[in-house]
């Protein structure tokens, strides 16, 4: 083969590697929650996207309930009422992971937040949490153990109950 035609096969199998993920290049990652030594199935698995963006809707929808209702009683705007709707939702998340480590959308689609060390997420590290979980963007970025920015800040994992 000349060097011309080495050289794009080369770089072929570079950008297919590094298009296809650590995996194509051959890293094992192992299973989520693996490295964290949590099961890889059943109760203390990691939880899956699915159950962690229902349990999400869920816990957004109640809160605009409570903030629909308390915008008809207090005769709020619409901006208003989209402010305190985030408000609800935080302060939900943060009370309800920080003392029993669920909120009702977690507790209806089976899942918990727990911390690594087996404590309670306790209210200091469920407000760093919660706080950067209403900033959405830390909520976005995940590793290979399906946690979010805020549960590695906070160090908890979400797992199946």
């Amino acid at each position: 083969m000349s060097s011309g035609k080495q050289r794009q096969a080369a770089q072929a199998r570079w950008t297919q590697t590094w298009l296809g993920g650590a995996r194509a290049a051959g890293v094992d990652l192992g299973k989520p929650g693996e490295r964290l030594g949590l099961p890889e199935t059943g109760s203390g698995s990691a939880a899956g996207y699915g159950r962690r963006l229902v349990a999400l809707f869920v816990d957004w929808a109640l809160s605009l309930l409570v903030a629909g209702l308390l915008a008809r009683a207090f005769d709020w705007t619409p901006s208003q009422r989209s402010m305190w709707t985030l408000v609800i939702f935080g302060i939900q998340a943060w009370i309800l992971v920080s003392l029993i480590g669920t909120t009702i959308g977690k507790r209806l689609c089976g899942i918990r937040v727990v911390r690594l060390d087996g404590r309670p997420v306790g209210l200091g590290w469920g407000l760093a949490r919660a706080l950067l979980l209403i900033v959405v963007v830390p909520a976005m970025i995940w590793d290979r153990d399906y946690r979010g920015m805020h549960d590695r800040a906070a160090n908890t994992v979400v797992v199946n109950i």
